[in-house]
């Protein structure tokens, strides 16, 4: 039988690797310091994931373009994987490995970030989306598991949770993407949320 107190403590040992890697808390930090200039020049942020990624990815596109603390205007943030309408068509027309890099190459612009998450590293639409953003000099910043897979190589901030176990790298991955938003709410607003 499983046993829940494991679980919970697998976790917390995910958590506090993370809590003491100074490098992951600057990579943090600098992720939550280039969104903040993405927006301050006009620019929107772009989120793509598979599965639990991608409801991950809806997550916090829904906590920068809702609110997260502070009652504040919305910021442009959008999940790629939103329009089904786009989505099937464009697996069923061309492949599923270019439904998110098509999508960044029709209305990234130079500026935005794209922020790809994969537990993994290695989902081939997620790294196509991240190579066109190279190509459109969008900024690009990737959730990945421990080895960070092939989006270690096209990523310019790379925040790899220190575990192989996807439930733990997925809880990880809400627990920065939480600590971006509020960074960049309070980098961004003033008291007045303007």
């Amino acid at each position: 039988m499983t046993d829940i107190r494991s679980i919970i403590q697998a976790s917390i040992a995910t958590k506090q690797i993370i809590l003491e890697d100074g490098h992951m808390i600057a990579r943090i930090k600098e992720a939550a310091d280039r969104i903040t200039l993405a927006l301050k020049n006009g620019n929107k942020l772009l989120f793509c994931g598979n599965g639990g990624s991608a409801a991950d990815a809806q997550h916090l596109a829904a906590e920068f373009s809702g609110r997260f603390y502070k009652d504040r205007k919305a910021l442009p943030a959008e999940a790629l994987h939103v329009n089904t309408s786009y989505l099937t068509a464009v697996a069923n027309d061309y492949s599923f490995d270019v439904v998110y890099s098509r999508l960044v190459d029709g209305i990234g612009v130079a500026g935005d970030v794209l922020i790809g998450l994969s537990t993994s590293g290695n989902s081939k639409n997620i790294i196509n989306a991240l190579n066109t953003a190279e190509e459109k000099n969008l900024f690009t910043i990737g959730f990945t598991g421990a080895s960070g897979g092939e989006m270690k190589n096209v990523c310019q901030i790379l925040l790899n949770v220190p575990s192989d176990d996807t439930p733990r790298i997925q809880e990880s991955h809400i627990m920065i993407g939480h600590i971006i938003c509020q960074l960049v709410e309070e980098n961004y607003f003033t008291r007045d949320g303007k």
